[in-house]
């Protein structure tokens, strides 16, 4: 949480509120340029999501970093190393589908956390290796940061032995 510092809730809210709006300009701003080039760090890349949030049940874009991974793409929550995990992230958890965009594509992807064990392995052997940086965010967090899979559908599907 944020300490209780004088004047420290208050720099945490004008963080959050200018945060936010950035992350609107930069979702404007994704169509016009190379996605390729808006990552700022080599391995990620840039996307869009679109999910409903929590609250209002809205439809919220934001831009976040992720992986290619076999198992769809990898997106985590560091929120630049804020004490809680970013809106979209708990936005996320809640939704059972997302609008996902990538450059000029655009596709339904179905959330999943990872948690435990799974989330481990994928913070240690994919994103820290890919994309090192990232580990000063979480340093900065103080708390577990939460990665999660975008999967297409099939991808999700397991396939049946026969009976």
């Amino acid at each position: 949480m944020v300490s209780a510092r004088p004047g420290a809730i208050l720099k945490y809210a004008v963080t959050r509120r200018l945060t936010r709006i950035g992350n609107r300009c930069a979702v404007r701003l994704y169509g016009l340029v190379d996605a390729r080039r808006s990552a700022g760090h080599r391995g990620a890349g840039v996307l869009v999501v679109t999910i409903a949030g929590r609250r209002t049940n809205a439809q919220r874009s934001t831009c976040v970093r992720y992986l290619n991974a076999s198992e769809g793409l990898v997106v985590w929550g560091t929120g630049s190393g804020s004490p809680r995990d970013p809106d979209w992230f708990e936005n996320l958890r809640r939704a059972t589908v997302a609008q996902v965009r990538v450059g000029a594509e655009r596709q339904l992807l179905i959330p999943r956390e990872l948690v435990g064990e799974e989330r481990n392995t994928m913070w240690n052997d994919v994103v820290l290796v890919q994309v090192p940086k990232v580990a000063r965010y979480a340093r900065r967090a103080n708390r577990t940061i939460p990665v999660a899979i975008l999967a297409t559908p099939t991808d999700l599907v397991t396939p049946h032995a026969p009976t």
